[in-house]
C-alpha cells in the first residue's frame, strides 16, 4: 500500500463518518448534486469515482432513513390497531 492509498483510505473513512451524521434531506439533497455532476460529466476518472463513492454512501443514508421511518410507521400502527382491539 503507498501512502496515497493510506491517505485515500482515511479520507474514505472519514467521509463515511461524516455522511453518518446527516439527516435524510441533507442526503438527499447532496446526492441529487454528486448525481447532476456524474451526470454533467467532463470529470476525470478518479474524481469520477470518489463523486460515485460519495453517491452510493449518501444512498444508504436515505435508506437507512426511509428504513428507520418505515419502521415508525408500522409500529404506530401496530399500537393503533392493538387499541382499538381493546
Amino acid at each position: 500500500m503507498t501512502v496515497a492509498d493510506a491517505g485515500s483510505e482515511s479520507t474514505a473513512a472519514d467521509t463515511l463518518a461524516e455522511i453518518a451524521g446527516f439527516g435524510y434531506e441533507r442526503a438527499r439533497d447532496e446526492l441529487i448534486n454528486v448525481v447532476k455532476m456524474l451526470e454533467q460529466g467532463g470529470l476525470d476518472l478518479d474524481d469520477s469515482l470518489v463523486l460515485w463513492e460519495r453517491g452510493e454512501a449518501l444512498a444508504t443514508r436515505c435508506e437507512q432513513h426511509l428504513a428507520g421511518a418505515r419502521r415508525r410507521v408500522e409500529d404506530a400502527l401496530s399500537r393503533a390497531d392493538l387499541d382499538t382491539a381493546d
